[in-house]
Parts: structure tokens; C-alpha cells; sequence
């Protein structure tokens, strides 16, 4: 298939190439003996709050105190 670099160095990926890799918001590109080679990503929002969890430091012990705390009864 050809696909047309435009400004910006924007690509549109054809419909068959989508259809037989399956819909992506995000690709990783490495390039490998001169060749792009777009891999998709499927980004899991479950991912994405364990790396912010991390990134705050909080522990599942911390999650768990958190739950056990709102779940109290006053």
C-alpha cells in the first residue's frame, strides 16, 4: 500500500492496515535497517493509575487502609 507523507510529517493509515492491526490511539516507532515500524498500543487505563499510584508512592497497604477507612461506619 502506499501512504503519502504530508505536513507536518503526518501519515494516514489506510482502513486495511487499521482493520487487520486493530484500532490504536498510540503506536510505538522504532526504526530498524531504514524501515518505520509501527507497532499499536493499547493503553490500559488500569496502567495508567498503577503508574500514577507509584509515582505517589502510595502502597496497596495504603490503598487498603484507605477503603477499610471510608467503609467504616460513624
Amino acid at each position: 500500500m502506499l501512504v503519502k507523507r504530508i505536513t507536518k510529517n503526518k501519515l494516514t493509515l489506510p482502513k486495511a492496515v487499521v482493520a487487520a492491526t486493530g484500532e490504536a490511539d498510540y503506536y510505538d516507532v522504532i526504526t530498524e535497517n531504514g524501515r518505520i515500524i509501527l507497532t499499536p498500543l493499547r493503553i490500559q487505563k488500569a496502567d495508567a493509575v498503577r503508574s500514577k499510584l507509584a509515582e505517589l508512592g502510595i502502597t496497596q497497604d495504603d490503598v487498603k487502609d484507605a477503603i477499610s477507612w471510608a467503609r467504616k461506619k460513624r
